[in-house]
């Protein structure tokens, strides 16, 4: 049974979330000014990687919603 995220756990996957998205980014721009086409290749594996990554994430959080805990209405 999945346990829920720690504050700190959570923290973390933020975070991860952003430094994949900043990579996201950068690939795509790199992929639409290189002339290179090896150079466009690796930067179209790399963003699918990364995709998958921040999805991955993206999934992990949503798995954890449900155990999140909620605070009383006042």
């Amino acid at each position: 049974m999945m346990q829920p995220m720690t504050a700190k756990e959570l923290e973390y996957v933020a975070d991860s979330m952003s430094n994949e998205s900043l990579i996201i980014k950068q690939c795509t721009v790199l992929a639409a000014s290189t002339q290179q086409a090896a150079t466009y290749s690796l930067c179209m594996e790399m963003l699918n990687v990364h995709n998958q990554h921040y999805h991955k994430l993206m999934q992990t959080l949503h798995e954890h919603i449900a155990m999140a805990p909620t605070q009383p209405t006042q």
